[in-house]
């Protein structure tokens, strides 16, 4: 662990509740055509960046609520050369899609500020190839030499840590946690399941998590299990070893489907939930040190809401209601 690291607040043990599948909310339910999910296209005018701010509206009263704070994680998913390049960006756009996204989370996360909610901005890194359908690994080398543009935008533009989600593959993990560490930059890795609790290809995620621990000598600030429904790593987690104590936060998924049942869908499966915030709540005590909640595809306020309600203690003591909040909060727990 860096001593960068060791000054994240979630590290030192506050709570941060993060927001849903922001790419399937904006494609599926708000129409914004975004080809390869490429949601960080939505930065490049007002009524996307507009769009961009309402999305994040409803999570500040969540966290309020719960007492919490906020990690915000940069629409940059997509923003690295193989996926940018489908979408017409070179890497001179790529570089000012990152800088300047990092800067749009700070001017937003001003009005958690105003609500008293306290915020920690990462800058969101996505896998190089498709994060459904696994096939083969970069070498560690490749990985580093990928996405090392992309690190240093958010390094520059002044990112408080980057987290990679959906890694399929440890060398592509060692790799982000090298170049973050060089970048001195804190790190969080987090890793997608298939539906039997292994990374696609079929490695366990403790053998992975090891792996990586090995490489970088524990250099990443935690790892995350994310676009995965709990339904499908109970068991994993259930019979753990040591390594579990280093999964430091959850992005699920709305759907029970599994990624090659959702790659098929045409439409949005958005779960139940109050189911899934059930499961959530029986499964965090089985992860002892989680200090991120949020979720991952099919997701939005209304399952982070229901989350939050059911799994943090004193969630109505923070805030009065207001009647928006009360609308969207009572249909995801009745």
């Amino acid at each position: 662990m860096t001593e960068q690291t060791k000054t994240l607040p979630q590290i030192k043990g506050q709570m941060f509740i993060t927001d849903g599948g922001i790419e399937t909310h904006m494609i599926f339910n708000e129409g914004h055509d975004l080809p390869h999910f490429s949601v960080f296209q939505l930065n490049g005018s007002a009524a996307g960046r507009q769009a961009m701010r309402d999305y994040y509206h409803p999570y500040i009263e969540i966290a309020h609520r719960a007492g919490q704070g906020f990690l915000f994680d940069t629409n940059t998913w997509r923003a690295n050369p193989d996926w940018g390049a489908l979408v017409g960006y070179d890497a001179a756009k790529l570089r000012a899609v990152n800088i300047e996204a990092i800067r749009f989370s700070r001017e937003v996360a001003k009005d958690f500020h105003a609500a008293g909610v306290p915020t920690v901005v990462s800058g969101a890194i996505g896998p190089r190839r498709d994060a459904w359908q696994y096939d083969g690994a970069m070498s560690v080398d490749e990985a580093m030499h990928y996405h090392e543009a992309q690190i240093a935008a958010f390094a520059e533009a002044g990112a408080d840590l980057v987290t990679a989600y959906t890694l399929t593959n440890t060398p592509e993990a060692i790799g982000i946690a090298r170049l973050a560490e060089a970048a001195g930059l804190p790190c969080v890795l987090s890793f997608t399941l298939e539906t039997d609790g292994r990374l696609p290809g079929g490695k366990a995620l403790g053998d992975a998590i090891g792996e990586v621990e090995a490489a970088t000598g524990g250099s990443p600030a935690y790892y995350m299990i994310n676009c995965v429904h709990p339904i499908h790593f109970a068991s994993t987690v259930r019979h753990a070893g040591a390594w579990v104590d280093r999964i430091g936060g959850l992005r699920v998924n709305a759907s029970m489907k599994s990624h090659a049942e959702l790659d098929e869908s045409e439409t949005l499966d958005i779960g139940d939930w109050q189911d899934l915030a059930q499961r959530y709540q029986r499964i965090l005590p089985l992860l002892p040190n989680i200090r991120v909640i949020g979720g991952c595809c099919g997701t939005d306020h209304r399952h982070i809401g229901a989350i939050a309600h059911q799994c943090l203690p004193g969630y109505h003591d923070h805030a009065a209601p207001t009647r928006s909040f009360d609308h969207f909060l009572h249909e995801a727990v009745r």
